[in-house]
């Protein structure tokens, strides 16, 4: 029987939702490994639209929930529905959504809140020692959420131009946070809080190695679970 793993995303787009190419190399990945996922998000407005063709601000208001479900292709659930114990791992796709609606982070940095529905739902997972698997921006989740864990976002250093955001890693060191270094193709797994991060878009790479990164990040968490 396949494990069972809960998708979490935050909208659809990159700008101000999940990051398309993420949340589906998650997918396919999960499905490569046989899992069986439920898709989730919380049923909350977006707190900004940007317009993906300009990315200029929108004036217009979104649902996260709703957004979501473009991408669940509409078999989606209300993240305050999500129970840990009826899943073996939960797993959240990068995009600046994560950092705008799952938390506050794109405003407040290492000084954000984090949504109610998503810290319960990271502790519930961490409680019962069952995985958590991030990438991208959403490491900061669990960097906010658990004092103390190991996450990647990359590189702490913007080399040769390829980590452009390097400096959110010094952001999760002083959370109290250790930061490990790793290439775009790699994930860390923290083996005593059972998180497993991989860097994905933090860096500029070719979208082939961001696939294949995110996929070692599946294959751990399919392994803890």
């Amino acid at each position: 029987m396949g494990k069972r793993v809960a998708l979490v995303l935050a909208g659809c787009g990159v700008f101000d939702g999940s990051e398309i190419h993420e949340a589906s190399a998650a997918l396919v990945h999960l499905s490569r490994g046989g899992a069986e996922v439920k898709i989730f998000a919380p049923n909350i407005e977006q707190r900004d639209v940007v317009n993906h063709l300009t990315g200029s601000p929108a004036e217009e208001k979104r649902n996260v929930l709703v957004e979501s479900a473009r991408l669940a292709r509409g078999n989606i659930q209300d993240l305050a529905e999500l129970k840990a114990s009826e899943f073996d791992a939960v797993i959240f796709p990068g995009g600046f959504g994560v950092a705008k609606n799952l938390c506050s982070w794109a405003v407040d940095g290492k000084n954000c809140t984090v949504n109610k529905h998503v810290n319960s739902t990271l502790q519930a997972f961490h409680s019962a020692k069952k995985p958590i698997g991030l990438c991208c921006i959403s490491p900061v989740l669990a960097a906010k959420v658990f004092p103390g864990c190991e996450v990647t976002v990359g590189q702490d250093k913007n080399v040769d131009g390829r980590f452009p955001d390097a400096e959110t890693a010094s952001a999760i060191a002083e959370l109290g946070c250790k930061h490990i270094c790793k290439n775009v193709n790699e994930s860390h797994v923290d083996k005593a809080n059972k998180i497993v991060t991989t860097c994905a878009f933090m860096c500029k790479a070719p979208l082939h190695e961001i696939f294949d990164g995110i996929g070692t990040m599946v294959q751990e968490v399919l392994k803890l679970a």
